[in-house]
């Protein structure tokens, strides 16, 4: 018997007649309904989303307490589609029972009318804050600053290998000391000694005596470029952070490296430390932040809210909060567990450098040379300002790497790319009239990361 050959199109085609003609009769037509099935959809509706007034609006027994007529049994009937209507009526009617309706029944109406949103709180007034001095001496980008605790002298460390010692009032070189042979990435002063500490991206960690102004110690351990450099505010304990990825906890005196910190993927950029547990915070381009036990060496919280790289950290001095700056966002966080308190968005840039100080100023420093600076407890924007670069930089040298406040909070000083630090106070002529708080109350949108 011959079968007839047909080409692979012609089949595939009559396949397809096949099950059009087997399906499209029917297309349209649903399963018949499944009683069962209906029937426990709805007790899992009425439990999911009207647990709360399921047990109180029950219309048959308020029919049979209050001895309705046939028309008012259908309108009870036809409360069952809308519970928070029945609640009503269901009070209503035991009121006519007997009950007074200004007694429990009220209080319980009341609890279900839903509240009103929050409104974002007035800001606290800050006077403007203006540019005061530049200060120029570095031939290099300026990438870190540290506040002698006397307030009379501060320390600024640059790519061009020299830490600089200035005087505060007037802006003065006073001290320049040699002895990294690579850029500056960290400065640090000792509340308790007459040290400075430094860092940079030649792998090494200085101790320098300001009584000699020479270098007394060395701590070696890191594997690469070391970014930051923090003190223990009550042990003579040195945290550092740099581009291995981890932080590295020292004795001061013994020069023995106690803890490393790993747990972060990439460079770690920013660290800070407290009296208090958690001990150690870190800041890592990883896009994640780590809370750490500094007794143990290990992580206690591990926030992982920000979506791009944490450049900045920076510690309330007078509230138990910390702040956090990415390129998505800047974020408040609230110790001892890392909880999320508000996201401060607006500076669009990569933000490098964050400060407070005890008045309640946030100042936040990016690459493309612009300053914001913000109300810290509500997060509202109160000014705006661009670093202008010194007579002979481009344009695109006004990035701002590291600011701090001095130790009373009146100053601030910024290092920048431009080579200079620039010295910024409050407008002494402002007032709550002549700048006035452009706040407008608006419903609190709060993000839950």
């Amino acid at each position: 018997m011959d079968v007839a050959k047909h080409s692979v199109h012609t089949l595939v085609f009559r396949s397809l007649k096949r099950s059009h003609d087997m399906f499209l009769s029917d297309e349209g037509t649903l399963p018949p309904d499944d009683a069962d099935a209906k029937k426990m959809r709805e007790r899992c509706k009425i439990n999911s989303e009207y647990w709360s007034v399921k047990d109180i609006a029950r219309p048959k027994d308020a029919v049979k307490a209050v001895g309705t007529t046939t028309a008012s049994k259908s309108k009870v009937v036809d409360e069952r589609a809308d519970p928070s209507q029945a609640v009503v009526e269901y009070r209503a009617s035991g009121a006519v029972a007997g009950k007074s309706a200004t007694g429990p029944s009220s209080s319980a109406k009341g609890a279900l009318v839903p509240r009103r949103a929050s409104e974002m709180p007035k800001p606290k007034w800050h006077a403007p804050w203006k540019l005061m001095r530049v200060i120029s001496g570095h031939l290099g980008w300026v990438r870190s600053i540290a506040i002698d605790p006397s307030n009379q002298w501060f320390a600024t460390g640059s790519v061009d290998r020299l830490i600089k010692i200035w005087d505060l009032g007037s802006g003065k070189l006073k001290l320049s000391l040699t002895g990294h042979i690579s850029a500056i990435r960290g400065i640090a002063i000792s509340d308790r000694h007459p040290y400075l500490f430094s860092c940079g991206e030649d792998k090494t960690v200085k101790c320098w005596d300001l009584e000699q102004n020479k270098v007394i110690r060395h701590y070696h351990g890191h594997l690469s470029a070391v970014y930051g450099v923090t003190l223990h505010p009550s042990l003579d304990v040195v945290v550092t952070c740099g581009r291995d990825s981890t932080a590295r906890v020292w004795d001061m005196r013994t020069k023995a490296c106690i803890h490393t910190l790993a747990g972060h993927t990439d460079t770690v950029s920013s660290v800070a430390c407290r009296a208090m547990d958690p001990q150690v915070v870190t800041a890592s381009h990883d896009g994640t932040v780590r809370l750490w036990d500094l007794a143990a060496g290990r992580t206690l919280t591990h926030l992982t809210n920000h979506k791009k790289s944490v450049r900045a950290l920076a510690l309330n001095p007078t509230e138990n909060t910390f702040v956090t700056a990415s390129p998505d966002n800047i974020k408040q966080w609230k110790f001892p567990s890392g909880n999320f308190l508000q996201n401060l968005s607006g500076h669009h840039a990569i933000v490098n450098a964050l400060a407070v100080n005890a008045d309640g100023v946030l100042v936040s420093g990016a690459d493309n040379g612009s300053m914001h600076l913000w109300d810290y407890r509500t997060g509202y924007n109160f000014q705006k300002l661009q670093a202008v670069v010194q007579p002979g930089s481009l344009d695109s040298e006004s990035g701002i790497y590291a600011c701090t406040f001095d130790r009373s909070g009146c100053r601030l000083l910024t290092c920048e790319a431009d080579k200079t630090i620039k010295v910024y106070k409050e407008d002494d002529t402002a007032t709550e009239e002549s700048h006035p708080v452009e706040w407008r109350p608006d419903i609190l949108k709060r993000k839950r990361f």
